[in-house]
């Protein structure tokens, strides 16, 4: 019969001799418009004695074009604008992602080297960039996979590979809001129990940071190896999806709640007259610096949530794709580069290095002179 094949837009399954098989339109951004008569279409390919035919009817007449240029051209339309479209997306993506990667190598290198700087809050914030630094080496190891060549069999990629990748990539994510959430509760912890030392939470936030992906991961890939082990598993139209999806969801809901909280907590200490003036002033900067972490706390995911997938999905993709790259390295900017201690650190090592250098300069000096 004729054996699967991927014809650069749908896969065709294995059939025998003398049968056909149909597909509907395939659901490709910026290529096909999503209309009702369109999902009704059907594309239909027989199976012969010199292999398959060709679809008939074809994409371009079954299927709804998107219009990219003034071109009639169909085949420039079904392709160049797309094309033009992904390939910027991952520039930018990329770029981001670089910077991140950059930036929180830097922060994890000036919290290691400076022993002042060792102490639990900075240990979470470290295990917090990690978490952004696997989620953008991820990214470039699944686009390595799934995307390094234009002409791979999308069908047949059934590669533990590919799998591995989609697996990790999942986990970075989730790893990724979890940290997040632990980010929430500790400031959270440091609100409402002053005087609690940090070593007696410091192995809960591991675990809730780390072992909570991996255990929904788990469950995840026993789920699809059981039933629904097709492609690469990079399908989000799966009901299965929603066991990552519903866990993300969770955490981003509770750091929400955790958010309010905290503004709550510190308005009433800056409203209290027991607070000193000196305590007010710290807990005003500490609101400024909780407004800035609203991003951080997954409240903008909250916003595209709640809406339909469907409804502006370009919006959602360069918000994710795009400006999503570039929080690894505002997380390096807010928890490092604009940290006070941090600063305070990086001067007073400045100012012994500067009269490290007096001192040798004075003593060969001196050296010459006597000589």
């Amino acid at each position: 019969g004729c054996l699967t094949e991927w014809d650069g837009v749908s896969c065709w399954s294995a059939v025998p001799v003398g049968q056909s098989q149909a597909v509907a339109c395939p659901d490709i951004r910026h290529v096909f418009k999503k209309s009702i008569l369109a999902a009704a279409a059907l594309i239909r390919r027989n199976c012969t004695e010199s292999g398959w035919s060709f679809p008939s009817p074809p994409y371009h007449n079954a299927c709804e074009l998107e219009v990219h240029s003034s071109s009639n051209d169909t085949e420039t339309k079904a392709s160049e604008g797309p094309r033009c479209y992904f390939v910027t997306m991952k520039a930018l993506y990329t770029c981001g992602y670089s910077t991140s990667l950059a930036a929180l190598f830097l922060a994890i290198g000036i919290f290691s080297c400076f022993r002042k700087l060792h102490c639990a809050r900075n240990s979470i914030h470290i295990h917090f960039f990690t978490s952004f630094i696997l989620s953008g080496t991820t990214m470039f190891i699944k686009d390595s996979i799934l995307f390094s060549d234009e002409s791979i069999d999308h069908c047949t990629m059934l590669t533990v590979s590919c799998k591995a990748a989609i697996a990790f990539f999942h986990y970075s994510i989730l790893a990724n809001f979890y940290r997040l959430l632990v980010e929430g509760m500790y400031l959270q912890t440091l609100l409402l129990l002053t005087f609690t030392s940090d070593k007696t939470y410091i192995w809960w936030y591991i675990l809730i940071g780390w072992g909570v992906p991996m255990l929904t991961v788990r469950v995840w890939v026993i789920i699809r190896l059981q039933y629904d082990n097709h492609g690469c598993w990079n399908d989000y139209t799966s009901l299965y999806w929603w066991v990552i999806k519903a866990p993300i969801l969770l955490a981003i809901f509770v750091n929400l709640l955790i958010f309010l909280s905290v503004i709550r907590m510190l308005a009433q200490k800056i409203c209290s007259p027991d607070i000193s003036q000196n305590y007010k002033q710290q807990y005003k900067r500490l609101t400024k610096f909780t407004l800035l972490l609203i991003p951080l706390f997954g409240v903008h995911y909250v916003v595209f949530t709640l809406f339909p997938e469907h409804i502006g999905v370009d919006a959602w993709l360069y918000f994710k794709l795009i400006l999503g790259s570039y929080q690894g390295f505002l997380v390096a900017l807010l928890y490092c580069f604009l940290n006070g201690e941090v600063q305070a650190e990086f001067k007073r090592n400045w100012g012994k290095w500067q009269l490290s250098m007096e001192s040798n300069v004075f003593n060969l000096a001196t050296q010459d002179f006597t000589a």
